[in-house]
């Protein structure tokens, strides 16, 4: 099997690293340090010496030459995640690791999101990225492999934020920025310390006509940061979340639209009938208390409170051609006639949530070994009003209520985690978490489709062990083995049947369940190049798979078996002159085990794909900075493989390579710092999909992405 595949980008690339340093002076190298990251052990730790495939993608990575608005802008460079620009804003961009997640077209599944420790993630295992802005990150740690699992439910992976600090300096910026699609973001921010309060505040504003048709969409986005440290011992931080967003849904395209240049841009004539769009607005407020009991021992806890409400206009009949079909406004909505008017619905949820995690870290000595233990407790709850309600039939409005029901999932956990050093050179570390998940639907209206209430509870041992050998001081090998458990969201358990009308909740869908195992090398090259290298293999049973989609519902079955092999590479090098380079590769061999029969009567056939998950995938960089001038620069490539859409494997999207290129100047001048950059995306103006809609039931799979664009930034900080 030919696992890596020659393309122009990847030659590009190898030529890249392959320049001669012989005339490197030693003095001019700059060493290549390893982060540390929080996320893999809950303490700060060198992540080379940790047996985890886990990254960070840098400030400057997230803000140099970025919007600024979408995560998958900073986490296309970490191998092992896809990370896919849906060109709107309706949905949350497509984000999985490893293959898990890809299913997902709403929000984010398989993959637990925190920011400052704080989930963004809900008991069921449905993530709302969208709620962080970016501007005011400092950086992002991505963890893969078993050791996600010992953060509960969903947890293929992790995503952890972290926003800034306070400098000891007040400081106070604004950035403005103009683009293609008349996209406008401004953003102020303020921090500082005061009388023993460290504080940062970040505003900011996002609207966009959108590349194509019914994609416009605007943001308000709020974020504050305040820590206290009361003593020596105590602190205490608080952190609010808010934002409100209205945006189109311009939904995919078929085949023959979406590769033709004339109707690429285009919607489907439904969404614009229908007007196919969201409203959403959320608030999140979290507290992190830290005391330090001891030398040895600290207690931390982190509770979080929030609300959420989410208005989204659905088609039911997103092949409509025509706003009214013959007839009155009678259910013509299932209709067979290809001159059927277009039916809407209207998708409610008002959402309150709340939770706590309570941790105690211990660290010490058994005998002469070095160890650090954490034990923590779990709790989060979240309780959604959920309305739906028919608005068009045949093109008529109307007001008929076809659901009224509250949705409350609840989960308590139980975690311990701990490493030891064996020897100098040999850590072990091991953890185990029990998760318990609920699952409850009360119904309210039951004269529609009887009483539909109901319960499941679903709950897991997790278990999750490593070791890391330290061959040299610049050679570490790794080895893990992990289990994993993935719950079926709300979404998910919606329905048991779509094929005639909306069914009842499938509150007898199965957790899946994943066998993880995992082997890697990190290395330092030389002084200037580090090497992480991570083979994968998972074997996962009761697979959460689509089983039919009908008039814009999808109800959800088991598969039997799935196997997912992978290799991921990074390699990070730091040359004299400012130059440096960067590459991570992904491999991905993600294929159901065995086959089985949907609902709709097709055979998925064991080998095949699993839909949206990419073969290959590789990221390459080249930038140079020159200080003296305060000039910066970077040339980035992505190529991306073929994907398939649908569990037949009956279409795919192909494959693509496409160039960015940004680049800046700073200026310092007194108390003031200024930059201006400017950033051009896909500047050989490739056609590609730069999304696909897993499984969609009118086969409108494609999403296209944007052609050549650019992005213009001012931005100015005074230090008083």
């Amino acid at each position: 099997m030919r696992v890596f595949r020659l393309t122009p980008l990847s030659m590009a690339i190898a030529t890249a690293f392959i320049a001669p340093t012989s005339g490197l002076a030693d003095e001019e190298k700059a060493v290549t340090l390893s982060p540390i990251v929080v996320t893999a052990t809950r303490q700060a730790q060198n992540s080379f010496d940790l047996p985890v495939a886990i990254d960070v993608v840098e400030q400057k990575n997230i803000k140099d030459g970025q919007l600024q608005i979408n995560l998958s802008e900073s986490l296309i460079r970490v191998p092992g995640i896809t990370a896919q620009n849906r060109t709107q804003q309706a949905q949350d961009p497509q984000i999985s690791s490893r293959g898990f997640g890809a299913r997902s077209s709403f929000g984010v599944r398989g993959i637990r999101i925190y920011v400052d420790g704080i989930p963004l993630t809900m008991p069921d295992g449905q993530g709302q990225p969208g709620v962080v802005d970016l501007s005011a990150i400092k950086s992002i740690e991505v963890m893969r492999g078993p050791f996600s699992s010992l953060y509960g439910n969903s947890s293929g992976g992790v995503i952890q934020m972290f926003t800034q600090d306070a400098p000891a300096t007040p400081t106070l910026g604004a950035t403005a920025m103009f683009g293609s699609y008349d996209t406008k973001r401004n953003i102020l921010e303020a921090s500082g310390q005061l009388e023993g309060m460290e504080y940062m505040l970040n505003v900011s504003n996002f609207e966009s006509d959108g590349y194509r048709t019914n994609s416009a969409s605007n943001k308000q986005m709020a974020t504050a940061k305040f820590k206290f440290n009361l003593t020596e011992d105590t602190k205490v931080t608080a952190l609010v979340n808010w934002f409100d967003q209205e945006a189109q849904d311009p939904l995919g395209l078929n085949r023959a639209r979406a590769f033709s240049n004339a109707t690429r841009k285009d919607a489907v004539p439904a969404a614009l009938f229908a007007n196919t769009s969201v409203k959403r607005d959320h608030t999140q407020v979290g507290f992190n208390i830290e005391h330090a009991l001891n030398a040895n021992n600290k207690l931390t806890l982190t509770p979080y409170v929030g609300s959420r409400k989410n208005a989204q206009i659905l088609t039911t009949t997103a092949l409509a051609t025509v706003l009214r079909g013959s007839g009155s406004a009678t259910n013509f909505c299932s209709a067979s006639d290809p001159l059927r008017g277009t039916c809407a619905r209207l998708s409610e949820i008002n959402r309150e949530f709340y939770g706590m995690d309570a941790r105690w870290d211990n660290s010490g000595s058994i005998s002469t070994l070095p160890y650090n233990l954490s034990f923590g407790l779990t709790y989060g709850k979240s309780s959604d009003d959920r309305l739906d309600t028919n608005t068009l039939n045949n093109g008529f409005i109307v007001n008929v209520r076809n659901r009224d029901e509250q949705n409350i999932t609840n989960n308590f956990d139980q975690y311990m985690q701990g490493r030891i050093s064996l020897t100098n050179s040999v850590d072990l570390h091991a953890g185990a978490r029990h998760t318990n998940v609920q699952l409850k639907v009360k119904d309210n209206l039951t004269s529609v489709n009887g009483d539909n209430s109901g319960h499941v509870e679903y709950q897991k041992t997790t278990p999750v062990i490593g070791a890391i050998w330290k061959a040299s001081e610049s050679l570490n090998f790794y080895a893990n083995f992990g289990k994993g458990f993935e719950t079926p969201t709300f979404i998910e358990a919606a329905y048991d049947n779509v094929s005639s009308g909306a069914g009842k909740p499938n509150l007898a869908l199965k957790p899946s369940e994943s066998n993880n195992f995992e082997l890697g090398l990190k290395s330092f090259l030389n002084d200037y190049t580090r090497l992480n290298l991570t083979l994968f293999h998972i074997s996962t049973k009761n697979e959460i798979v689509v089983n039919q989609t009908n008039a814009g519902r999808s109800s959800y079955t088991n598969a039997n078996d799935s196997k997912r092999d992978g290799i991921e590479l990074s390699l990070d090098s730091n040359f004299a002159n400012g130059l440096t380079t960067y590459l991570s590769y992904s491999y991905l061999d993600a294929k159901f085990d065995s086959s089985y029969q949907n609902a709709s009567g097709n055979l998925i056939k064991s080998g095949n794909r699993i839909p949206g998950t990419y073969k290959s995938q590789i990221y390459g960089e080249l930038a140079w900075r020159h200080p003296a001038l305060g000039f910066f620069s970077a040339l980035e490539g992505r190529y991306n493989s073929q994907v398939y859409v649908n569990d037949i494997n009956s279409d795919k999207a192909p494959s693509y390579t496409i160039f960015n290129v940004r680049a800046g100047f700073e200026q310092t001048l007194s108390n003031w710092r200024f930059k201006e950059y400017l950033r051009l995306e896909n500047i050989t103006d490739k056609n590609y999909i730069g999304a696909v809609r897993v499984n969609d039931g009118n086969s409108l799979f494609f999403e296209p992405a944007a052609g050549r664009n650019y992005l213009l930034g001012l931005s100015a900080q005074y230090r008083f």
